[in-house]
């Protein structure tokens, strides 16, 4: 792995470093230095620019390096935002929830809560959702970096937002722990953007085109019997978020593949929605 991989421990460490310190450094610094890694991460910029082209088409040269340079400026912003979970005085993120009612009609079953969201703006802050407004515990399903470091510098961040991780492929009993947490009553969130290798998929139409999405959470949801709910995050000014959860979607222990397959495409499409409307605030760093 590179040292300068937004995977790393490298660009993490800084941000941490950006977090603690005054806030007019927070506020200001991080896109400046986003934008300058821009230029420098050749790798992702390029599939930044596909990505880009996916969902909203050829707009030319000039516009492509202009949103580039956004969504790096964002999620430079973002993380340092998220590493700042915990510093003394410092307030934490303004959020609003858009769908709130959805939220509320998928805990009145009382089967507990599975979100699903993606790589966008401030997508760990998912936690403000459930953890201190409704008093539930988010376990968040993420599958494990390759950089132990990396890894360790954000989940102290996520727990300072009340949120706790299960590595997946990293920890034997991973599933096992997302299906105890939902049977308690409790909430899980699951990435459904990037499907890691081994894991099965299913078939979705976005932007267009076939694509993949893990087959995982609807399992889930089938055996707990938990709603699940599209849950996506953009970041809407300094240390402010939005949060725009959609209709619970509730399969059956028995559902049918034609089920499993409406299911999917039903939480592709929010994505595919989200992305749309925000752009550059979808961090699909990677190729695939």
């Amino acid at each position: 792995m590179s040292a300068l991989s937004l995977d790393g421990a490298f660009w993490r460490k800084w941000a941490r470093l950006g977090a603690r310190g005054p806030t007019w450094f927070s506020r200001w610094a991080p896109p400046v230095i986003g934008v300058a890694f821009a230029a420098l991460a050749h790798a992702p910029r390029r599939s930044i620019v596909r990505n880009l082209r996916r969902v909203r088409g050829r707009r030319g040269v000039v516009r492509d390096a202009v949103d580039v340079a956004r969504t790096f400026a964002t999620y430079a912003s973002c993380l340092t935002e998220a590493l700042g979970a915990g510093v003394e005085g410092r307030e934490a993120p303004e959020v609003v929830v858009t769908g709130q009612a959805h939220v509320d009609d998928a805990l009145s079953d009382k089967r507990g809560l599975l979100l699903v969201t993606a790589h966008t703006a401030g997508w760990e802050i998912v936690g403000a959702l459930v953890g201190r407004r409704r008093g539930l515990r988010l376990l968040m399903a993420e599958r494990a970096e390759d950089d132990a470091q990396a890894r360790a510098i954000q989940d102290e961040a996520r727990q300072g937002h009340g949120v706790h991780v299960a590595h997946i492929g990293a920890e034997p009993f991973a599933g096992l722990a997302l299906m105890r947490r939902l049977r308690e009553g409790g909430a899980v969130a699951v990435q459904i953007d990037r499907v890691p290798t081994g894991v099965r998929a299913r078939r979705v139409a976005l932007f267009g085109e076939p694509a993949n999405l893990p087959e995982g959470p609807l399992r889930l949801a089938m055996l707990t019997g938990a709603p699940i709910v599209p849950v996506f995050t953009r970041r809407t000014g300094h240390r402010r978020y939005e949060i725009t959860a959609h209709r619970p979607i509730r399969l059956a222990r028995s559902e049918t593949e034609g089920g499993l397959d409406a299911a999917a495409q039903e939480i592709a499409g929010a994505l595919e929605g989200f992305a749309r409307a925000h752009p550059t605030q979808w961090f699909h760093f990677r190729a695939d």
